[in-house]
C-alpha cells in the first residue's frame, strides 16, 4: 500500500473541483507539501493561503500556471528548487470542449501538457537517472472505454492519455527507473468541467443535456476518495475506473482483454 504521508505532491488544475479536493486530502492525510499548479491565480492563492494557516507556512505553494503554455516546465522547476524533490505528480488539469474555436486547446490541455508533466515527472523521479522513484497519475474518463458521437475529441484526448499512461507504466519501464504510473478513468462528476460542454456543431450540442442527465452523476468526494484508493493500491501500468459514486474498481483486465483483441492479426 503507497501512502503519502511526507512526500511532494504536486496537483495540475488543483485550485477548484476535483483537483482542490486532491490537494485537501493529501494534506489531511500527511503530505509533507503540496504544490497547486492552475491558471486561476485568485482561487489558487485563496487555496494557498487557506491551507498554509490550516497546516503550516510553507506547506502549500500555488504556481501560477497556464499548462498548454511553456509554463510547464518552469512550474516544475520551481517546485524542485522550493521542495527539493516531486514524489507525486497527479495531471488533473483538463477540459471538455469540442468547438471549432476550442478544441485545439483542449488537446494541449487534455494531451500535450499531461504528456508534458508525465515526462517531466519521469525524468525528476527516475532510478536509473539519480531520482528515487514516485508516481504518476493521470486523469482519463468513461469516455476512453466507450464509442459515442457527441464529443469525438473530448473522447480521443482521453483514449490518448490512457495509452499513454497504460504503456509508460508498463512493468518493464517502472522495473528500470521506479516510476510507477497509475490511469484513473472518471465517470460524470459535478464540477464547472461538465457545466458548459462545447461540441463541434449545435446540432451536437443540443443532445447533450438529455444525454448527461442519463449519465449517474458523482460527487467530487467520492472522485476524490476514488483516486486515492488507486494511488495506494494500484499496480504501474493500472487502470481504476472511478464512477457513479461507487467504490474505486480496477478495470486493467478489462482494458489488457480489449487490447488483445484489438492486437489480433498485428503480428501475422
Amino acid at each position: 500500500m503507497n501512502d503519502v504521508r511526507d512526500l511532494v505532491v504536486l496537483v495540475t488544475g488543483g485550485s477548484n473541483g476535483i483537483g482542490a479536493g486532491i490537494v485537501r486530502t493529501v494534506l489531511a492525510r500527511g503530505a509533507k507539501h503540496v504544490v497547486i499548479l492552475d491558471i486561476n491565480i485568485t482561487q489558487g492563492q485563496a487555496l494557498e493561503a487557506e491551507l498554509n494557516s490550516k497546516y503550516g507556512i510553507n506547506k502549500v505553494k500555488f504556481i501560477k500556471c497556464d499548462v498548454a503554455s511553456n509554463e510547464l516546465h518552469a512550474a516544475f522547476e520551481e517546485a524542485v528548487q522550493l521542495f527539493g524533490y516531486l514524489d507525486v505528480v497527479i495531471n488533473n488539469a483538463g477540459i471538455m470542449n469540442d468547438s471549432p474555436k476550442v478544441y485545439e486547446k483542449e488537446i494541449t490541455i487534455n494531451v500535450t501538457a499531461v504528456i508534458t508533466g508525465s515526462l517531466k515527472a519521469f525524468e525528476i523521479m527516475r532510478k536509473d537517472r539519480n531520482g528515487k522513484g514516485g508516481t504518476i497519475v493521470n486523469i482519463s474518463s468513461v469516455v476512453a472505454l466507450i464509442q459515442s458521437s457527441l464529443l469525438p475529441v473530448y473522447s480521443a484526448t482521453k483514449s490518448a492519455v490512457l495509452q499513454f499512461s497504460n504503456c509508460l507504466g508498463k512493468i518493464e519501464t517502472y522495473n528500470r527507473t521506479g516510476v510507477r504510473v497509475v490511469t484513473v478513468c472518471f465517470g460524470a462528476t459535478d464540477t464547472s468541467l461538465i457545466v458548459k460542454v462545447g461540441c463541434i456543431d449545435k446540432e451536437l450540442e443540443e443532445m447533450v443535456p438529455a444525454a448527461m442527465e442519463k449519465m449517474p452523476l458523482q460527487g467530487v468526494d467520492a472522485a476524490v476518495s476514488g483516486l486515492i484508493h488507486a494511488f495506494e493500491n494500484g499496480a504501474s501500468g493500472s487502470t481504476w475506473l472511478v464512477t457513479s459514486g461507487r467504490p474505486a474498481e480496477e478495470i486493467t483486465g478489462n482494458v489488457t482483454k480489449a487490447y488483445e483483441i484489438l492486437s489480433q492479426g498485428v503480428y501475422k
